[in-house]
C-alpha cells in the first residue's frame, strides 16, 4: 500500500490527486500509519475523527488520508466527487458489503476503489469482485499475488490434502442440507429451524463409534508421518463438546500431555465442571501455545473447534486433523496455518479430511475466470430488476402509510395481507426483493429505496408465522438486511404492555369494552406474537405458538368473532407471561453469553489479542446493572444499555468498530 499510494500520487495522469487508505479496525489504522511513517512518505495525514475525514474530504485535501471506513457511518450525502480520488481499501472482504461500504460509496460517487485482501469471495450474496473489480481488469484482479507466486518465493509451502476414512464421509447431501440451515442468515425467527439443523448435523459428526475410529486414525497418522520429522498438528473439531470427546479418544492412544484442548469456556460451560479446567486467562494461554510452538515440549496437538483458526501462527504446525464443515474463506485461512515454513525439513502442510470437504477447499482456493465473471455479470442484471421487485411488494399496501410507526402502522399492514395465502405469496415476493438487496448490497443504488426496504422488513418480520410453518417455508432474514433493521432498531421500538393488561382488571374491561374489538385484537395479536418470537426453539412455547397460529386461522376463517378472537388472545397473553415466569431467566442471558463469545471470537486475532472471555463477562456484568423490564421499549433502556456497552469496549480499546458495536447490541437486545 505504501507503494501503490506513492506511485498513484506521482502519475501525472491523474493530475495530484488525493489517495484515501481505508481499514476496518483501529489496530490496524495504528499498523499501517506506522509503516507510511517508517517509510517517511510525504504529505500524510490521519483523520482521527469523523469530523477530520468530512473536513479533509470537503476540502479537497490532495494528500494520502488515513482512516476507518466506521467514520463514514454518519457521513451525509457527497463528501467529494472528484474522480482523481483513489481509495485502497485494506481486508476487502469483511465490512464492504453492508450499511458503512454504501455510505463510503455514496459520500465518494466518482472515486476509484481498489480492494486488498487475501480471501476474495465470489458468491451472489457477497462478492468482492463486484465491489471492487473493473472492467479493464478481466480476471477480476489488477494484481495478484497467489499461492504459486508465493510459493515459488519460499513465503509460503505447497498443501497437501488426505482425504480419510472414506466410509466415514457423511452422506454429502444430508451434511450440505443441515449445513446450508445451519449457516443461512440467521434471526431470532430461525431459532427452531437452527436448532434441529444443530442437532441433525451434531448427531451425523459425532456418533462414538465414528469419533473412536478417527481418533484411533488421527493417532497412528500423526505418530508415522508427522511425529517423526519434528512437526505437531492441530485437530478440528465440530464443537466444544466434541473437544472432549476427541480429546478422550486421543488419551487412549497417545500420552495425557501430549494433547491439549483450546476453547472459549463461557456461558453453560462455566458451570459445567468437566470444562473448569480448560478456563484459562489470556496469560495461561499464551504459556500453552509457546509450549506448542517449542520443538522440545511434550505438547504436540492442539484440540480445537473455533479457537486458533485465523490469525495463530506456529510455523511447527505441519497437520490439520479436519472434522468440522467450514467453507469460503473461514475455510482458507483455517488450512493456511499449516504452510508456514519451518526451516529447511518442512515441505509441505498437511490438511487430513475427515468429513469430505476437499471440493470446498479446492472452490477457496481457485476463483475461476468464467465463473467470476458470470457471478459478476449477473449481480450487475439484478440492478434493474430492484425497482420492480420493491414495487411489487409495496403494491400489496395500497394507500398505506408507511410513514406512522408503531402498532398503528403495522395494523394498517397487516389488514392488506388478511389470510395466509396472501401473507405467502407476500413472503415469496419479499424474500425475492431481499435477494437481490442483499447481492446488489453494497452498491448506492440502494439509497434511494432504503426507506421502504426497511419498512417491508418490518411487515415481514411482523406476519411470519411464530411456529415457523406456513404454505411455504419463510426464509431467513440476510446479514445485510439485519444489520440494516438493527443500526435503525430505535425506529421500531414499541411498548409491550401484556402484562399490565392481563393483570389490571379495569384495563382488561376497557380493552374488552373497546369500541373497535377488531383493532384491539390486532394489536394484541401482534404483541403476543413479538413475545412468542423471543423464545423460539424453547420447546415450553412452542405449544402456546401453535395455539396463536390456530387462533388467527380461525379467526380469518370467520370461526371467531372479534370479541371471541380477543377474549381468547388474552387467555394466550396470561398463559405466555406464565411461561415466562416459570422459565429461568439465565436460560436465556446464556444463550446470549455464548451469541456475544462467538462474536468477539470472530473478531479476534492476533493483531488484537482481547480476552473474550473477559469482555463478554463484562458486558454481562454492566447490562446486568443498568437494565430494566422492558428497556428495550423505552427510549431511555436503549440509551442506558448503549452507552454501558460502549463504555465496556471502550475499556478494551473496540469502541469505534461500528459494526461490531451494532451487533453486540443486537445480541443484547435479543437475550437480555
Amino acid at each position: 500500500m505504501v507503494f501503490a499510494a506513492q506511485k498513484l500520487r506521482l502519475q501525472p495522469a491523474l493530475r495530484n490527486p488525493a489517495v484515501l487508505i481505508v481499514v476496518d479496525r483501529l489496530d490496524l489504522d495504528t499498523q499501517i500509519s506506522a509503516t507510511f511513517h517508517a517509510s517517511d512518505i510525504p504529505n500524510l495525514i490521519s483523520a482521527d475523527s469523523r469530523q477530520d475525514l468530512e473536513t479533509l474530504l470537503r476540502q479537497d485535501t490532495r494528500k494520502i488520508i488515513i482512516t476507518t471506513i466506521f467514520k463514514f457511518g454518519e457521513a451525509e450525502g457527497v463528501l467529494n466527487e472528484r474522480e482523481n480520488l483513489v481509495v485502497l481499501v485494506d481486508e476487502a472482504h469483511r465490512t464492504q458489503e453492508g450499511d458503512l461500504g454504501m455510505k463510503m460509496r455514496a459520500a465518494l460517487p466518482n472515486a476509484f476503489l481498489f480492494g486488498l485482501t487475501g480471501t476474495p469471495i465470489n458468491r451472489r450474496d457477497r462478492n468482492t469482485f463486484y465491489a471492487f473489480g473493473a472492467e479493464e481488469d478481466e480476471r477480476g484482479y489488477m494484481s495478484r499475488y497467489g499461492f504459486e507466486e508465493s510459493i515459488r518465493d519460499g513465503a509460503t509451502l505447497p498443501l497437501h490434502f488426505e482425504p480419510r476414512l472414506v466410509e466415514l464421509h457423511i452422506d454429502k447431501d444430508a451434511i450440505d442440507q443441515a449445513y446450508a440451515e445451519l449457516t443461512g442468515g440467521l434471526t431470532d425467527l430461525d431459532r427452531e429451524t437452527l436448532a434441529r439443523a444443530a442437532a441433525k448435523m451434531a448427531v451425523l459428526v459425532k456418533v462414538p463409534d465414528r469419533i473412536e475410529v478417527i481418533c484411533a486414525d488421527i493417532a497412528h497418522h500423526y505418530m508415522e508421518k508427522v511425529r517423526p520429522n519434528g512437526f505437531k498438528a492441530m485437530v478440528v473439531t465440530y464443537d466444544q463438546e466434541s473437544c472432549l470427546l476427541y480429546k478422550a479418544q486421543l488419551d487412549r492412544y497417545l500420552p495425557e500431555e501430549a494433547s491439549e484442548i483450546v476453547i472459549s469456556v463461557s456461558g453453560k460451560e462455566r458451570e459445567d465442571k468437566r470444562y473448569r479446567p480448560l478456563k484459562r486467562d489470556r496469560d495461561a494461554e499464551e504459556k500453552l501455545l509457546d509450549r506448542f510452538r517449542d520443538p522440545n515440549d511434550p505438547l504436540e496437538i492442539l484440540v480445537v473447534t473455533a479457537k486458533l483458526l485465523t490469525g495463530f501462527d506456529a510455523p511447527i504446525l505441519q497437520a490439520m486433523y479436519l472434522d468440522k464443515p467450514t467453507r469460503d474463506h473461514t475455510l482458507l485461512q483455517a488450512i493456511t496455518r499449516t504452510n508456514r515454513t519451518y526451516g529447511d525439513r518442512k515441505t509441505h502442510g498437511l490438511i487430513v479430511d475427515y468429513l469430505g470437504v476437499f471440493d470446498d477447499v479446492a472452490k477457496s482456493l481457485d476463483f475461476d475466470e468464467a465463473g467470476f465473471r458470470q457471478v459478476v455479470s449477473d449481480i450487475v442484471g439484478l440492478k434493474t430488476k430492484l425497482p420492480a421487485a420493491m414495487q411489487k411488494c409495496l403494491a400489496y399496501f395500497p394507500g398505506v402509510d408507511r410513514t406512522v410507526s408503531g402498532y398503528e402502522g403495522l395494523i394498517a399492514a397487516q389488514e392488506c395481507l388478511p389470510n395466509n395465502q396472501v401473507r405467502d405469496t407476500f413472503a415469496a415476493d419479499y424474500s425475492y426483493l431481499s435477494k437481490l438487496w442483499e447481492a446488489i448490497s453494497p452498491d448506492p443504488i440502494l439509497s434511494e429505496y432504503e426507506t421502504d426496504y426497511r419498512w417491508l422488513s418490518r411487515v415481514y418480520v411482523s406476519v411470519q408465522p411464530t411456529t415457523g410453518t406456513g404454505a411455504l417455508i419463510w426464509h431467513s432474514l440476510g446479514a445485510k438486511t439485519i444489520d440494516l433493521i438493527h443500526q435503525n432498531i430505535h425506529v421500531e421500538a414499541v411498548r409491550d404492555d401484556i402484562d399490565e393488561i392481563i393483570l389490571d382488571a379495569e384495563l382488561l374491561d376497557a380493552v374488552l369494552n373497546s369500541p373497535d374489538p377488531d383493532k384491539k385484537a390486532q394489536e394484541l395479536s401482534i404483541k403476543v406474537a413479538q413475545r412468542l418470537r423471543k423464545y423460539m426453539g424453547n420447546p415450553r412455547f412452542k405449544k402456546l405458538s401453535e395455539r396463536l397460529e390456530k387462533l388467527k386461522e380461525q379467526h380469518e376463517a370467520g370461526q371467531l368473532l372479534s370479541i371471541a378472537f380477543l377474549k381468547a388472545l388474552l387467555d394466550l397473553a396470561r398463559d405466555v407471561v406464565n411461561a415466562e415466569k416459570d422459565t429461568p431467566q439465565e436460560e436465556d442471558e446464556d444463550r446470549g453469553l455464548a451469541a456475544l463469545t462467538a462474536l468477539f471470537e470472530e473478531v479476534r486475532n492476533e493483531e488484537t489479542p482481547i480476552i473474550v472471555e473477559r469482555v463478554v463477562e463484562d458486558i454481562d456484568e454492566i447490562v446486568r446493572l443498568v437494565r430494566f423490564d422492558g428497556w428495550q421499549a423505552t427510549s431511555a433502556g436503549e440509551r442506558e444499555v448503549r452507552k454501558a456497552l460502549r463504555k465496556t469496549l471502550f475499556k478494551y480499546k473496540l469502541h469505534q468498530d461500528k459494526e461490531l458495536f451494532e451487533k453486540a447490541y443486537g445480541y443484547v437486545r435479543e437475550y437480555y
